[in-house]
């Protein structure tokens, strides 16, 4: 599909793609070729100067930032423009008009989602990461993350999906429907190895919207399993972790220690 292809050619740096017009006149200020990316699924945000000679126009294309330069002759380029020294331009714009404000909307569907809490309010990190109760990934993240949570430096907002065992709603609602619902997950992961939390008798109306809406949401995310983590870096875009970080990855998912 021309959306892959468009964003392989972004991050490799290299503005490969050509779109043929079609030649038809224009109805509206909008180049054809735009018009014809969109249909194709490419979601144009703002068009921005590139200087003469071409009309340059912000896009998202599964999530990630691209731009699409439109040529005099009607046909287009997308991918990254270079200067004379070879150096990337149009990134700083592209964050601007595109990563920002996808990080920002992502973050606040995250902010608005039912989670539950685990380490300190106050805590100045703040990490997403949807887990399931019988996730052994997730298990091992929990783990991983004590020496940050338990110094303060870090809270972990889990959002809680059931899709890994038969079981998985039920110890969800186990956790949900606490009065402590931090320490009841707490309770899960110390007794993780001894099977866990005990499952709830049954999952009530209110849990099932929860995990059916977290669910949505970590695939809306990009995740097809647990855990799925998610947190903002120095210039507040949102950077994902797909499983259990790797040892040299959790300094950046965690922070210093």
């Amino acid at each position: 599909m021309f959306a892959q292809r468009v964003l392989f050619s972004f991050i490799t740096a290299v503005p490969l793609i050509l779109m043929p017009s079609g030649g038809q006149a224009q109805t509206t200020d909008k180049p054809p070729v735009i018009e014809a990316l969109e249909n194709q699924g490419v979601i144009f945000k703002q068009e921005f100067d590139a200087g003469k000679g071409v009309r340059a126009f912000a896009g998202i294309v599964d999530d990630s930032p691209v731009a699409v330069y439109v040529l005099a002759d009607g046909n287009a380029v997308a991918g990254t423009r270079l200067n004379a020294k070879g150096e990337p331009v149009d990134q700083a714009t592209l964050q601007n008009l595109v990563a920002k404000p996808i990080s920002d909307q992502a973050w606040a569907e995250l902010e608005a989602a039912t989670w539950v809490l685990d380490g300190k309010a106050d805590a100045p990190r703040v990490i997403y990461t949807f887990t399931d109760a019988n996730c052994p990934y997730c298990h091992l993240f929990w783990e991983a993350a004590r020496p940050w949570v338990d110094g303060w430096k870090v809270q972990l907002r889990h959002l809680l999906v059931g899709i890994i065992k038969e079981d998985s709603p039920a110890k969800a609602a186990a956790i949900l429907s606490a009065s402590d619902r931090s320490a009841a997950l707490r309770e899960n992961e110390i007794k993780f190895d001894q099977g866990g939390i005990t499952p709830a008798n049954s999952v009530p109306d209110d849990v099932q919207r929860t995990l059916a809406g977290n669910q949505m949401l970590m695939l809306s995310m990009g995740f097809r399993g647990t855990p799925g983590i998610i947190v903002r870096d120095d210039e507040g875009l949102i950077q994902k972790y797909n499983g259990m970080p790797q040892e040299g990855a959790l300094t950046e998912v965690l922070g210093p220690r």
